[in-house]
């Protein structure tokens, strides 16, 4: 964990969170051995996985933001929350399903978590409670190259 430096770090987010429209690298690291729904509570309690693909797209003053690779995929919007974070709301995608839930549809899909910039041209989207593997995930987000 010392590793991940200041993307595990608290308090650590920096004024102007908005992230720009682009392609990304996105990165989870899970954080707790969690729970599923059958209540296992079992895991690794530390994972970080390798980047995957992401994009943002912005419309007005909505941001979207996919997870476009990877076994478990997210997608939903950037709500403004100040001056150090916004507000995400989404849900969760798995393996080859093509289309999202609505976000309310079904609870243990929903996700809702915070973005913040935690460096020049990078950024974390911290997820509490995930449903599958983990009490928290913390996704690295960088612009891809």
């Amino acid at each position: 964990m010392a590793r991940e430096g200041v993307l595990l770090s608290p308090d650590v987010a920096l004024p102007d969170p908005a992230l720009p429209a682009g392609k990304y690298r996105c990165r989870t690291v899970k954080l707790g051995n969690g729970s599923s729904a059958a209540g296992s509570g079992s895991g690794l309690g530390f994972i970080a996985y390798p980047a995957f693909d992401c994009r943002v797209t912005v419309e007005g003053d909505v941001a979207s933001l996919v997870k476009t690779t990877g076994s478990q995929r997210f997608v939903g919007r950037l709500f403004r929350g100040g001056d150090r974070r916004e507000t995400f709301l989404g849900t969760a995608m798995l393996g080859d399903e093509t289309r999202a839930l609505q976000y309310g549809r079904d609870p243990d899909r929903d996700m809702a978590g915070a973005l913040e910039r935690i460096g020049p041209k990078r950024w974390r989207l911290v997820l509490p409670y995930p449903r599958f593997e983990s009490t928290l995930d913390v996704v690295e987000l960088v612009p891809a190259s």
